[in-house]
């Protein structure tokens, strides 16, 4: 089936998936010996480019993803020598004027080119080079029962260019350079889960957004040239964002696929979850343990198999006797809950008869229903088909009628890669394989949609393990999956997280403690943690403790901050009397900064910025962080740099140029552009702090569900600077209303030594009497 049929098959789903009108509106289409070449402003930053061997195809809307308009607003269209020009105050792109081909020769009989040449450039407006496609492709090939095509292009590479993003990898690697990415969502991948947002940004001032669905290969810098390669299409698509700074390139991105919410406040707090509470007695039991040892939390999870089958939706009232009764005694306690609900349904389940008549489960090409996988010894459930949105509505509302009605808050979508796989199967709007990576999209939306919809009150969040361009405007927080417990999982966490974030999804965190039944390697150095009364390990590992200990506090700077685990406990005081008070002082740090992380939030909603980053993205003019995959930004203040070895009690830190920084832990201040040994006990993070920095500190309380005074506005003296505090009621949407919330910016005159506000704090306190100016050690 050709792509433009199939598009007109499909129509309504992805219209409903795009948001974006029928047909494209492109500034222009040129023509180049055949090739037609779309360019579509969206932004004077914003440009489409669409390019195929058909008008229509050319002209024809971006996929399922971005949802905004185009706007050519301030662009302006001309033709010369050189080619055609579209230029706007942001960019000037050129469509290179090709000669007619001419006769080919004996050598180019032989290796002919089945596609008329299309180059591309972009510059800045002045001339200076931005990116350049230099080259595209279309090979004949039939995937899943389809005549289709494999396509893709090529970019030139810029002089020390690196590339990041695209997802998440946990390959232990940030920069992309000189790598091939199989960008591909795979539970299976062998350094654990990958997960494709074809969305790379570069440190030249610009990012590619990759316009296509299915598995891609990006091959970023790799023999001085980048390809995309997608597995299935009939046209190539992508845009293009520029910016002066990479928050310029994420505000595009915001702009394109839509804003990033503000979370619940409860989800910047502890999340506490296991695999899994078996009964209401358990969970309770942990959050009652909690409260009595004076310690914070905000969430408890209940994960899967708490129903009768797999595709009830509902819960087993043989361990959970009165789950309203347990969610209501929660709220009580100032804590919310997550439950995990599954897009699997088992023969026998209630609802599979009716899915299967209705043709709503991933089926094969003669309709029969996919049953479970053919490895991992995975053979149980049908998956749900939410590329269909009359499936994806009946979803949303047993999730409503059925498990919202007993109180619970908010929803865990499990296995949104989906974990069966589509290739070689058939959704509703088409080939597995021309969709392998949608579904997180698409399974997302109808609940994000629905909760708006039929919880105006309550601010939607789900737990997703897969993301997609655009599912961060769902309110969604991700996680690294199903990752071993081992030192080495918790190394590859460092970058694979900030590539994540780096990709435009803000929201990220991983198992603390990894997921997989704790069992590792034997420690070679000195144990840092006595393991002596651990019960959430066997005895043989001796060092998981320690482990647990450098990942928590690792997690502290995260945006997220969950314990999960498949392990026989999994709270704070599960890991023996050494580990609790080093966990419980790290709990406490992390509840310590809820004012600036909270703002750090709410600024992600405004800007599209995420506030864990990359160091590339904040020290553009210093070229020894571009590699850094160990070290980062939280915020504009924090540097973290966590320790991810065993028995280690120091470690090197690079001090990022063109700043001073002062070391959290003893207060001493060192020059930027250097690298540093750091004391790094057990109950530390390396962290410091930038010269020129504004951190509130907020008092000690249960969870956020207590309103939290400022305990101190910490400065850190050596640039002028300003912050912005940030409070609202942190479980509606009034924060989406001018009037919803309450700010305050709050400026330090570092030539005066002087703190100022803007107007009144959020917590009506007097600022003057919070001030604590820290003052470098000697």
């Amino acid at each position: 089936m050709s792509l433009f049929r199939h598009l007109l098959a499909t129509g309504t789903a992805l219209a409903a998936l795009a948001a974006t009108p029928a047909l494209a509106a492109p500034l222009s289409t040129v023509d180049r010996n055949g090739a037609q070449v779309a360019i579509e402003p969206y932004a004077p930053n914003i440009v489409r480019v669409t390019i195929a061997l058909d008008r229509t195809l050319a002209d024809a809307a971006p996929g399922p993803g971005p949802n905004a308009p185009a706007d050519a607003t301030g662009w302006a269209h001309r033709t010369d020598q050189s080619g055609d020009i579209f230029a706007s105050s942001a960019m000037t792109l050129t469509v290179k004027a090709q000669p007619w081909p001419a006769a080919p020769t004996q050598m180019q009989r032989y290796f002919a080119p089945s596609l008329p040449p299309v180059a591309i450039t972009v510059t800045r407006p002045d001339g200076r080079p931005i990116a350049e496609m230099t080259g595209w492709e279309m090979s004949p090939h039939t995937v899943n029962g389809e005549q289709t095509f494999r396509v893709g292009a090529s970019f030139a590479v810029q002089p020390d260019e690196h590339y990041y993003g695209l997802g998440q990898n946990q390959e232990g690697v940030l920069d992309l350079k000189g790598r091939t990415i199989d960008c591909r969502h795979n539970y299976d991948a062998p350094a654990g889960e990958t997960v494709c947002v074809p969305f790379m940004v570069t440190n030249k001032g610009y990012g590619i957004v990759w316009d296509n669905p299915s598995a891609l290969k990006v091959m970023p810098g790799l023999h001085n040239a980048t390809q995309w390669q997608s597995e299935v299409g009939e046209r190539i698509s992508f845009f293009v964002i520029t910016g002066d700074t990479t928050d310029q390139l994420y505000a595009g991105y915001a702009r394109l696929t839509g804003a990033t919410p503000l979370p619940p406040k409860a989800a910047f707090g502890l999340i506490q979850s296991k695999a899994r509470y078996e009964s209401q007695a358990e969970l309770m039991a942990v959050a009652d343990g909690y409260r009595q040892r004076n310690l914070p939390l905000d969430v408890m999870v209940l994960d899967w198999f708490h129903w009768t089958r797999m595709g009830q939706l509902d819960i087993d009232r043989t361990y959970f006797p009165d789950p309203k009764g347990m969610n209501d005694r929660l709220n009580a306690m100032g804590m919310r809950s997550i439950l995990s609900v599954w897009p699997r349904f088992e023969r026998e389940s209630r609802y599979y008869n009716t899915l299967a008549a209705k043709g709503w489960f991933l089926h094969d090409k003669d309709g029969s229903v996919v049953d479970g996988l053919p490895f991992r010894s995975d053979r149980a459930g049908a998956l749900l088909d939410t590329t269909n949105p009359e499936t994806g509505q009946w979803f949303w509302e047993r999730i409503r009628d059925n498990l919202a009605s007993q109180g619970f808050d908010w929803f865990w979508l499990d296995e949104t890669e989906p974990d069966l796989v589509p290739d070689g199967h058939f959704y509703s709007i088409g080939s597995g394989d021309r969709y392998h990576n949608i579904y997180p999209l698409t399974h997302t939306t109808p609940v994000a949609e629905g909760s708006a919809r039929d919880r105006p009150n309550l601010r939607n969040l789900i737990l997703a393990r897969a993301a997609y361009l655009g599912v961060q405007r769902n309110g969604a927080l991700f996680w690294s999956s199903d990752i071993k417990s081992t030192w080495e999982a918790l190394k590859r966490q460092v970058p694979a997280g900030l590539g994540f974030t780096a990709t435009g999804m803000a929201y990220w965190g991983s198992d603390i403690g990894g997921w997989q039944w704790p069992n590792g390697p034997k420690a070679e150095r000195p144990l840092l943690i006595d393991p002596a009364g651990a019960t959430a390990m066997a005895p043989d590992y001796a060092d998981y403790p320690e482990l647990m200990v450098r990942w928590f506090g690792y997690s502290v700077f995260t945006p997220t901050l969950r314990i999960h685990g498949q392990r026989p406990a999994a709270s704070i005081w599960d890991y023996g009397k050494a580990a609790e008070p080093v966990l419980a002082n790290f709990l406490r740090l992390r509840y310590s900064l809820m004012p600036y992380l909270y703002a750090m939030g709410h600024q992600t909603y405004q800007t599209g910025a995420p506030f864990m980053r990359a160091l590339f993205m904040d020290f553009p003019n210093d070229p020894k962080v571009a590699t850094i995959g160990d070290q980062y930004m939280f915020g504009p203040a924090f540097l973290v740099a966590p320790v991810t070895d065993q028995g280690v009690t120091k470690r090197p830190v690079y001090l990022p140029a063109g700043a001073d920084w002062y070391d959290y832990w003893t207060n001493r201040r060192y020059t930027g552009g250097q690298t540093i040994e750091v004391a790094a006990p057990i109950d530390q993070v390396p962290l410091f702090v930038r010269a020129g920095s504004i951190v509130p500190m907020g008092v000690q309380v249960p969870s956020t569900a207590t309103k939290q005074p400022l305990e101190a506005i910490r400065v850190y003296p050596g640039r002028d600077a300003s912050f912005t505090l940030y409070d609202d009621d942190g479980t509606t949407n009034a924060y989406k209303k001018a009037a919803g919330g309450r700010s305050a910016t709050l400026r330090w005159d570092d030539a005066a030594g002087r703190l100022t506000a803007s107007g009144k704090l959020p917590t009506d306190q007097n600022p003057a009497t919070l001030v604590q100016v820290i003052r470098p050690a000697s």
